[in-house]
């Protein structure tokens, strides 16, 4: 999807119609992401066909339950990230000048770090900085620092990122993985790595932190897993486990957010002992902004303990 750089047509595309077609592209439906926008559907309608007019390529297919991108529609959003994000680090840049936190500032987490601190870090972050904008995206940790990489999110939760040369990364705390049992097949006590080889596991998909650990653990002990159903949301694994379909090896913040815990048996796992280190990361390349620098901090507080 070529674009005539320094023609007059490129100046007719603008910022308000590139981000009302990431709006769309993400809610995968005009009427969603009118509802999200406060803005009548129409209107989206019309900056979206104005975008594709001028660029002369069909963005969105439209269907019955809402739309979905071309080829062309899916390079144009991964332009976009990197677009809406460059307009809004010069916004920050020359906030910055102010030393005052404004602008907007994305936040990726793994779901269940999401659960448990969405809520008091919305709070701190709207008494702290009233003049900035919040947004919170879920992610597993893998995918979270491709998010960090392009542009996506501007800091991370992840659990033990890979240390590349494009991101700087801070430890917060470490979480240990335990042994997620129905409340009724308990075993007696901590469980050594080798008593799980006859045990059926709920685990998310490959490449996820907990599995990797896990596997990489029973690798180095000669001890096989059974791993009879992948799921990838930990909450529906936690409700599979209470319901007796199987056992889970999860971080203790997992089991934390799950809202019924007694349907639950969480045992450490020793022999080895298996840990993850939570980690704050961001871009290395990114200037550190007075909203960058005081949302960290707030990170830091609020999920790594540090005052």
């Amino acid at each position: 999807m070529p674009l005539r750089h320094g023609s007059c047509e490129d100046a007719r595309v603008n910022l308000n119609q590139l981000e009302t077609f990431v709006h769309v592209a993400e809610h995968g439906s005009f009427s969603k992401a009118a509802l999200v926008l406060g803005v009548a559907q129409p209107a989206l309608s019309r900056q979206v066909r104005a975008l594709e007019v001028e660029l002369r390529e069909p963005l969105l297919l439209r269907h019955g339950r809402g739309v979905r991108l071309t080829e062309a529609g899916r390079r144009l959003l991964d332009h976009c990230h990197g677009i809406l994000h460059l307009v809004a680090q010069t916004k920050e840049d020359l906030a910055a000048q102010r030393d005052e936190p404004t602008g907007h500032i994305a936040i990726a987490m793994p779901p269940t770090l999401a659960r448990l601190h969405t809520l008091p870090l919305i709070r701190a972050f709207r008494d702290e900085m009233p003049k900035a904008r919040l947004a919170i995206i879920e992610g597993f940790s893998v995918h979270i620092t491709e998010w960090l990489a392009s542009g996506r999110a501007d800091l991370g939760l992840v659990y033990s990122p890979e240390p590349l040369p494009s991101l700087e990364i801070r430890p917060l705390r470490d979480e240990r993985l335990c042994l997620v049992s129905p409340a009724d097949q308990a075993p007696a006590g901590p469980v050594a790595l080798r008593q799980l080889s006859k045990l059926p596991f709920v685990m998310p998909e490959r490449g996820q932190i907990f599995r990797k650990l896990m596997e990489s653990a029973a690798a180095m002990a000669g001890v096989p897993l059974r791993v009879e159903w992948e799921v990838s949301s930990v909450p529906a694994i936690l409700d599979l486990v209470s319901a007796g379909i199987g056992h889970a090896a999860l971080g203790e913040d997992a089991i934390r957010s799950f809202p019924h815990r007694r349907r639950l048996a969480v045992t450490p796992i020793k022999q080895p002992e298996i840990k993850t280190t939570l980690c704050l990361v961001t871009p290395a390349h990114q200037r550190a902004t007075p909203l960058r620098q005081r949302t960290a901090a707030l990170l830091m507080r609020l999920v790594g303990g540090v005052q």
